[in-house]
C-alpha cells in the first residue's frame, strides 16, 4: 500500500535503516575480527569486525591478489546476482570473473565493506559489546582508519602484497592512502573519478547533505534504530541523496533526459489551494533514488563516511601533497571521467602531474558525470584490463 511520508510516497515505508544485521542472510558475505583499533580521533573500539568476499584463488606464491576498494554507497558485493542477503547485483559486476577485465581464472579478488560501513563491517549500526547499536558514539573516522583495517584483513588472508589496488572515487582515496603508508604492500594501483585532497566545493556539498540529516527529527542525534515509532531519518537521508545524485551525474545528462517534461500523469502547474502537486520528471527520479538509498543503507553510515570524504588530504601533515604524492614508486593508473562535476578531471591531473609512476589522466568519455565509472563498463573494463596485464608481467 502507498504510504505518505513527508514529501515521498514509498510503497511501504523503509525500515528505520538498511544497515545489515547480526541474524540476516549473511549471502556472499564472510567474516574476519581483526581486533582493537584506536582511530585517528583517539577512540579505541575494542574489536572490529570486517565483512568481505573473494572470488578466485590464492596462488602458492601469494602474488596474484588484487584488491578493489568500492565507493561512497559501495560495499564488498563487487560482482554477483542480487538475491538473499545482497538487495542488489554486484556494483562492478561486469569487470569481475571468468574472462572479464579481472579474470577470476588468473586473479584472486578482495573486496571488505569498509569501517563505518553497513553492510557486515563495523559501523554506527553495529553492536557494542554490551549488544547496543553505536548509533551517536560511533567516532569520527579517516580514510586512513579504513586502511588500517583493510591492512589487517590482507594479514589475516596472508597477502604480503596486492599485486594491483583499485578503486573509484572513495575507493580510489584509499588506493592513494595504501600507496603512501603502505608502500611495499601494493606493486600498482588504478585510481578512477577521485582526489588526493578533498577541494572546499566538495566539502561544501558534503556539508549541505549531512546538514539535510541532522534537520530530521527522526535523526534523533543518530540513535534512531530503537526508536518507539520505528521511523528513521528517510526524508533527512532522501534530501541528502537528491543533492548528492545532482553532483554524481552531469547537467548535459539530465536536461537531455529530461528537460522540462512533466512525471506521467502529473502537471506541475495543476495547482490546488494555491500550491502545485505535479511533480517534473526530474523531482520523480530524484525521488526515486532517494527510496532506493533508504532501503538498503544507513544514514549514519552516510554521515561518517562523508565527513571521512571532507577530512581527505592525503598531504595533511605529510609535507604536503607535491611532497606526498612525489614519493609514490609505485606504477599508478590515474583514470578521470571528461563529464565528472565532483571529481573532475583537473583533479586527476594534479595526481600525475605529481607522482612519477602516472604517465597521463586516461579519460573515460561520458554523459553520465561521475556515475560513468558504474555506466560505462566497456570503456572502464578496457583500462582495468590493461592495468592488470601490466600487473601480470610483475608477477612472472
Amino acid at each position: 500500500m502507498s504510504r505518505t511520508y513527508g514529501e515521498l510516497s514509498y510503497e511501504g515505508l523503509p525500515p528505520a535503516s538498511g544497515a545489515w544485521q547480526e541474524g540476516d542472510p549473511v549471502g556472499s558475505r564472510r567474516f574476519l575480527d581483526v581486533g582493537p583499533l584506536t582511530t585517528e580521533s583517539g577512540f579505541t573500539f575494542p574489536d572490529v569486525r570486517v565483512a568481505y568476499e573473494t572470488w578466485g584463488i590464492l596462488n602458492a606464491a601469494g602474488t596474484n591478489a588484487v584488491y578493489i576498494c568500492h565507493a561512497l554507497t559501495g560495499d564488498s558485493h563487487v560482482t554477483g546476482p542480487a538475491g538473499e542477503g545482497h538487495s542488489t547485483a554486484g556494483w562492478w559486476d561486469s569487470l569481475v570473473g571468468p574472462g572479464r577485465a579481472i579474470d577470476t581464472e588468473s586473479w584472486f579478488v578482495v573486496c571488505a565493506n569498509v569501517l563505518g560501513g553497513c553492510q557486515g563491517t563495523t559501523g554506527p549500526a553495529s553492536s557494542d559489546p554490551d549488544g547496543m547499536p553505536w548509533g551517536s558514539r560511533f567516532p569520527t573516522i579517516t580514510v586512513a582508519d579504513m586502511v588500517a583495517v583493510e591492512v589487517r584483513v590482507a594479514d589475516a588472508l596472508g597477502i604480503d602484497s596486492w599485486a594491483l589496488m583499485l578503486g573509484p572515487s572513495l575507493g580510489g582515496m584509499r588506493v592513494l592512502e595504501w600507496l603512501v603508508s603502505n608502500p611495499s604492500r601494493v606493486r600498482a594501483g588504478l585510481v578512477l573519478g577521485t582526489t588526493a585532497a578533498v577541494d572546499a566545493d566538495q566539502i561544501g556539498t558534503h556539508e549541505t547533505q549531512l546538514s539535510a540529516i541532522y534537520a530530521d527529527a527522526n535523526f534523533r542525534d543518530g540513535d534512531f534504530y530503537d526508536a518507539p515509532d520505528g521511523l528513521g531519518p528517510h526524508r533527512g537521508m532522501g534530501a541528502a541523496r537528491r543533492i548528492a545524485h545532482l553532483t554524481y551525474r552531469s547537467a548535459d545528462e539530465l536536461n537531455e533526459r529530461f528537460g522540462r517534461l512533466f512525471q506521467d500523469g502529473e502537471d506541475p502547474y495543476a495547482w490546488s489551494g494555491g500550491k502545485r502537486h505535479g511533480r517534473f520528471a526530474i523531482g520523480s527520479y530524484l525521488d526515486h533514488h532517494a527510496d532506493k538509498l533508504a532501503r538498503r543503507f544507513d544514514a549514519n553510515t552516510y554521515v561518517a563516511l562523508t565527513d571521512a570524504m571532507s577530512l581527505f588530504d592525503l598531504g595533511r601533515a605529510r609535507g604536503g601533497l607535491e611532497q606526498v604524492l612525489g614519493g609514490i614508486s609505485a606504477p599508478l593508473t590515474v583514470i578521470g571521467i571528461d563529464s565528472d562535476r565532483l571529481f573532475p578531471v583537473a583533479q586527476q591531473q594534479q595526481i600525475v602531474d605529481l607522482v612519477p609512476g602516472a604517465d597521463q589522466v586516461h579519460l573515460v568519455h561520458s554523459l553520465h558525470g561521475h556515475d560513468g565509472f558504474l555506466v560505462e563498463d566497456d570503456q572502464v573494463a578496457g583500462f582495468v584490463r590493461i592495468a592488470t596485464q601490466e600487473a601480470l608481467k610483475l608477477i612472472q
